[in-house]
């Protein structure tokens, strides 16, 4: 039963990292030293896209599964949960180029942000 559970958690886990990944460029516009962190989070995030590498969530929680005398996930995390339940499943390629761009919308309002506050935004007017 302790095994069961723990691979529920790792599915919780699992949806929270992405969920961060979404959000958190915009999180860190209230926290910013949280920025590394999501720039940790984004840069696996491209990596194992990009690589096509396996996640190591998945197989803990497919190790948990099993040690519970559960069937393993017979696909990716992503294939699973939500591949076809969040976005149509043919879309795989547009989400993942609208992800792309919200995390990279977030990083540049950072920076617009931050640049406004050091009142660098009075030296990138142009002349009229």
């Amino acid at each position: 039963m302790l095994y069961s559970w723990l691979a529920l958690a790792v599915a919780g886990l699992h949806f929270a990292y992405l969920a961060y990944l979404v959000t958190g460029g915009y999180l860190a516009w209230r926290w910013p030293r949280s920025l590394a962190l999501h720039i940790l989070t984004a840069s696996w995030g491209f990596v194992v896209v990009a690589a096509s590498l396996p996640c190591p969530l998945t197989a803990a929680q497919n190790w948990l599964r099993h040690r519970a005398q559960e069937p393993g996930l017979a696909r990716s995390f992503l294939d699973t949960y939500v591949r076809g339940v969040f976005y149509p499943a043919n879309h795989e390629q547009t989400v993942q180029a609208l992800v792309a761009l919200v995390v990279l919308a977030s990083w540049t309002g950072l920076l617009l942000r931050y640049l406004r506050h050091r009142g660098v935004q009075d030296h990138l007017t142009f002349p009229v």
